[in-house]
């Protein structure tokens, strides 16, 4: 956060100056303002989730309400998308405010233990106000590509960039790939910390290792239309829904999931792969 406030001041001053870059920024902060406090049903509207109870969802509504309250929280809303790709994301402001939502090929395919992985994995997101974080860091982060568009339509301050035009150029197209770098770093970073969250509130890392290893293999064969459609919010979900690599992978949302299950190995103390089992969650 520290990388992208420094990117957008220096950016700001040698586009605009002190007036453009304040203007700029004004203007960013009130269209992400409003995003924060409606990205939520947004985000629930744009995949046709539909709210879940005892009624119509019982094994995933319980799990949720045991896993809650381990974890010290709010009951949040419950919501299930229609999606073939088994996956699940966590939204909302705050924990007063959340709203969990999982895939119908995530309730399909995985056990009660790797649903309870992965439901604690998002709730960790919730406990640790992940959506706030990632909220600010959009917020300069879309403050720098608007003194970018800026600076590549109208041209910048060049009394104050020794390259000239072409300073103004190099400026327009590297500073918004830089924020983009950052950003990714930062959502990369939250996705650990939900990892070892969610660990801590399940009490078994290993049940969140082997639904990663589950999900991560039938994403890479499984679409997910809606998500490619709307690829921004591929970072709300536990692994990301799109197709792609080569560079696509340094502005990926998500660290490499050998990795994150490797973590959580580690966390059980356990250097064999993770094992299903079944529970009485229901």
């Amino acid at each position: 956060m520290a990388a992208l406030t420094g990117l957008f001041v220096g950016v700001g001053f040698l586009i605009g100056g002190p007036t453009g870059m304040a203007i700029a920024f004004v203007v960013a902060v009130g269209m992400n303002a409003l995003a924060y406090w409606n990205s939520d049903k947004a985000v629930l509207r744009m995949y046709g989730a539909q709210e879940a109870d005892e009624r119509t969802a019982l094994r995933l509504y319980n799990i949720v309400r045991q896993l809650s309250r381990a974890a010290g929280l709010p009951m949040p809303r419950v919501f299930i998308v229609q999606s073939d790709q088994p996956n699940a994301f966590a939204t909302g402001r705050d924990p007063e405010h959340a709203a969990v939502c999982a895939t119908t090929g995530l309730l399909n395919r995985v056990s009660d233990e790797e649903l309870a992985g992965v439901l604690a994995h998002e709730l960790g997101h919730v406990k640790n106000r992940d959506t706030l974080t990632m909220t600010v860091t959009a917020t300069i982060a879309g403050a720098i590509s608007m003194l970018a568009n800026f600076a590549f339509w109208f041209g910048g301050d060049r009394r104050n960039n020794p390259l000239g035009i072409v300073g103004v150029l190099l400026v327009s197209i590297l500073a918004p790939v830089a924020a983009m770098l950052v950003q990714a770093t930062i959502s990369r970073t939250r996705e650990f910390e939900a990892d070892k969250a969610g660990a801590e509130i399940s009490k078994h890392p290993l049940w969140l290792a082997s639904a990663l290893a589950c999900i991560d293999h039938a994403v890479q064969v499984t679409e997910n239309p809606e998500a490619e459609a709307h690829p921004a919010t591929a970072h709300m979900f536990i692994v990301n829904p799109l197709t792609g690599g080569g560079i696509a992978g340094l502005f990926a949302s998500h660290p490499p999931t050998e990795e994150r299950i490797a973590r959580l190995k580690a966390m059980a103390g356990e250097a064999a792969a993770p094992v299903r089992a079944a529970g009485p969650w229901g």
